[in-house]
């Protein structure tokens, strides 16, 4: 009997969790992220419109962890210099897509940070 209720409970409990991981899954996280920007002041990040127009996570994700303040985390750790993430991340992207006459990003650092 005890089994049996084991059993009912573990299925219960998947048939009430999965649903939600799913939709959280397929929503690829927040719309908007404040990203630690330093004395420059925080930068609003549309990671939705990324997501739609790289396509590919990995391509901000392979350098930033996906976590809260990730950014500020490896900055105090020193794993990443300052202007790094502009530099070698935003800017390069934005300044690429630029020169291919596509719709880019911001290519300045007063254009991105707010106080």
């Amino acid at each position: 009997m005890n089994s049996r209720f084991l059993l009912i409970s573990i299925v219960s409990t998947l048939l009430i969790f999965l649903p939600i991981t799913a939709i959280h899954a397929a929503s690829g996280g927040p719309h908007q992220i404040d990203i630690f920007g330093g004395k420059q002041g925080k930068v609003p990040f549309l990671h939705a419109k990324h997501q739609e127009n790289l396509k590919d996570c990995t391509i901000c994700h392979s350098v930033f962890p996906q976590e809260t303040d990730a950014i500020r985390k490896l900055k105090a750790e020193g794993t990443i210099k300052p202007k790094k993430v502009m530099n070698l991340q935003c800017i390069k992207c934005h300044k690429q897509d630029k020169r291919a006459g596509k719709p880019h990003g911001p290519v300045t650092c007063a254009t991105c940070h707010f106080k």
